[in-house]
This record gives structure tokens, sequence and C-alpha cells, in this order.
């Protein structure tokens, strides 16, 4: 009778084995690999850009400096290098802010998704999983990632007074280059400002019409050095306020969306850019007190 017992427990066993076996393979006896369950924008950990924006199973995503309006400007052959993402799921990674994803609907119908504002991009050279060889290109184009304390316009310049500025603020058309923050909203420097010093908004309690851009210092598009920001207190309306190359940085409250930059022409009485010239990587360095 113990003999038995000890023979069918035996085989107990070993069907409870095979079957945990067949588990673990498939029928061709390779591993199962696991299941990717991500949905939507993720976050990913790139040991030269820190945190970044994938689609779901690990593909880069960008930014576009021309689209700080939120309008997606890259269409017909630009999209060969540079295809759009969208993704009408919502996502799963628990550590994005889902507030600051959002879509917008190009001018073929077409929908993409967006990022505090940005329309999202592949880059087309981008072959694996973790690749990110597309930042910086034309120096307009940047990684997409969550944490940048500024980011790189490329748009007209049109002052207060509906005229169209170039970079140099002679009343024309072209592209420049300048400098906003996460979600597209222009930034300026204040001309009397001297190097660390507000002197705008000291001895005030009150902003008025150029608040300043308080944010702490975190990560810039590869075209900006993160060594030239800085902070300083503004006592009087007990804030941080950010500077980049010692000039503190201010918005315009009559910017009323993104991508305006009607800043530069204020007061009318002086010459575009003279008081509240908007901030680049070609900005000199403030002058010291």
């Amino acid at each position: 009778m113990l003999i038995y017992l000890k023979r069918n427990l035996l085989a107990i066993l070993s069907v409870a084995v095979v079957f945990a076996a067949c588990k673990k393979s498939g029928s061709d006896g390779a591993m199962n690999q696991p299941v990717n369950n991500n949905k939507g924008i993720q976050l990913a950990t790139d040991s030269k850009f820190g945190s970044v924006l994938t689609d779901k199973d690990g593909k880069t995503l960008y930014f576009f400096a021309n689209d700080a309006a939120g309008v997606p400007t890259c269409t017909n052959g630009c999209e060969t290098n540079w295809p759009l993402y969208y993704s009408a799921d919502a996502s799963t990674d628990l550590k994005l802010n889902k507030a600051e994803v959002g879509e917008v609907t190009r001018a073929d119908g077409r929908k993409q998704s967006t990022y505090r504002g940005y329309p999202l991009y592949y880059f087309a050279g981008d072959a694996a999983k973790g690749d990110i060889k597309g930042d910086g290109v034309g120096g307009i184009w940047f990684v997409a990632k969550p944490d940048y304390s500024l980011m790189l316009a490329n748009a007209q310049l049109v002052g207060a007074d509906t005229k169209s500025y170039t970079s140099a603020y002679i009343e024309g058309s072209g592209f420049t280059k300048y400098f906003t923050d996460a979600f597209g909203r222009t930034l300026y420097a204040f001309a009397p400002d001297k190097n660390g010093v507000n002197t705008y908004t000291k001895g005030t309690t009150q902003e008025g019409i150029w608040p300043v851009y308080t944010s702490e210092i975190m990560n810039v598009p590869s075209v900006m050095a993160k060594t030239d920001l800085g902070v300083i207190t503004v006592a009087s309306v007990n804030k941080k306020q950010l500077t980049y190359k010692g000039w503190p940085l201010y918005y315009f409250v009559s910017d009323t969306k993104r991508g305006d930059n009607k800043g530069i022409t204020v007061p009318g009485s002086a010459a575009p850019g003279s008081v509240w010239p908007y901030v680049s990587t070609t900005t000199t360095v403030a002058p010291a007190q």
C-alpha cells in the first residue's frame, strides 16, 4: 500500500512539473515575452537627457520650435523626417501629468497628440527604441521632456502695434529664435536691470503688467547652457525669479495666448526692443551693478 501511494505521488509531481514548464515556455519551447500593456505617452529615462517622452513602445518623441504657438507647422515634405505622433489612448504612465496631454487637429483634418501644447513628432532617423538622434537638428528640434525650464521658439515677431519685426527689431518678416516658458509664453528682459537684480519690481508690492517668471532651474533645450540659469528672490512680491545670463525674466500680460510676443514694442514711445527685448542664446550677459 505504501509503495502504491509513493508511485501515485511521484506521478502527480511529474505532471505538475510538466505543466509548470508548459506555462513558462511556448509551444516551440521559447520563453514567453512580457506583454506590453502601455498606452499613450510614456516617460522613459535616458542617461544623457534624463526624463523624456516616448510612445507606448519606447520610441522617442520631439518638440518643434516653430510650433511654439501650438499649431503644427511641420507639413508636407517635413513629415518625411518628422512623422506626427497621435494616440487616442490616455497615458497609463502614473508619473505623467495627464492634464498636460492633449491633441490638436491639423489643417488637413488629422489629429496630433500634444504635450504642454506642443505637437509631438517622431524622428525618422530613430531606428530603435531609446534612440534620440533627432535632438538639436537644425537648432529647432528637441527631444520632448517634461521638465524644461525654458523652451525655444522660432517664429515671427509681431509687436503690440501689430507690425511684423525681424530679429533686429526692424519692420519686416522672418523667423526669430527667442525664449518662452515650457508652455510657449514669451519671456522678456528689462533693459535697466542689472546682473541678478530686478529693478522693475523691486520696491513695489505689485508686479503690474510685467509679472516675474518663477521657475526652478531644471533642464533646457540642448542649444542652451543650463549654467546660464539662475534664481533670485524678489522680496517685494515674495517670489523667486528665474534669470538667464543674469537677466531676470518676465512675462507681458497682454501676451494673452501662446506665441504672442507683443511686449517688444512696449512702451510705444521707445524703439522696439529697447526697453523690453526678447531673450535668446545671443543675449549678452547682464551688466554688473
